[in-house]
């Protein structure tokens, strides 16, 4: 990936849950700070009425000695569910693994100041890429709002919105940089008639 130093961004779109948590696993215990926005669009292989019934036998899971007691946690929010199976693949008992997963961000939708940074993908995570063409997949965001998580709506408008502001913003771009150079390319026509007087 990148040199530990520098924060990477990655674009959850797309990626299988399993393959992108591995890869971020081993970026973090590296020492790696990584940034996953857009988790509600990580991929999960199988149809998603089957993943669905699996998740609700998670949820029915219990402390077995005594079920009064905290735990285990059943998250519904997208961005929760990558980070529980990120932390099944990171020794989080440990003060490396502790570490590790402080120096991981997960955000459903892409908050700012990440929607104008740039932004990266794992090929080796990619479901076009892994998965077998006509293969059944589910997004983490279906299966969230059926199981209780309530904010799908919310950052879908939120979605529309940024899409909206980056669309007129690489447009305003795309203007500067064609007029940048339509007064580089006149500046340089100029020069030359200048410099043709001299024989140059």
């Amino acid at each position: 990936m990148v040199q530990s130093g520098t924060p990477i961004i990655v674009d959850g779109k797309g990626h299988l849950l399993g393959r992108l948590a591995s890869v971020i696993a081993k970026e973090i215990l590296n020492g790696q700070k990584v940034t996953v926005v857009r988790c509600e669009e990580v991929n999960v292989s199988g149809s998603f009425f089957r993943n669905k019934l699996k998740y609700h036998v998670y949820l029915h899971r219990r402390h077995v000695v005594k079920p009064t007691r905290s735990g285990p946690f059943h998250h519904r929010a997208p961005s929760r569910i990558l980070y529980k199976t990120i932390r099944g693949m990171v020794p989080h008992k440990t003060a490396r693994g502790a570490a590790a997963l402080e120096r991981l961000k997960l955000y459903e939708g892409m908050p700012p100041p990440y929607d104008r940074k740039k932004k990266m993908v794992i090929p080796a995570a990619l479901r076009v890429l892994r998965l077998k063409p006509g293969r059944k997949y589910a997004t983490i965001k279906r299966i969230s709002h059926e199981v209780g998580w309530n904010h799908k709506d919310t950052v879908d408008k939120l979605e529309q919105k940024r899409k909206i502001k980056a669309q007129a913003y690489n447009e305003r771009r795309v203007a500067s940089l064609k007029k940048r150079a339509a007064g580089k390319e006149a500046a340089g026509a100029e020069l030359n008639q200048k410099l043709a007087v001299y024989g140059l």
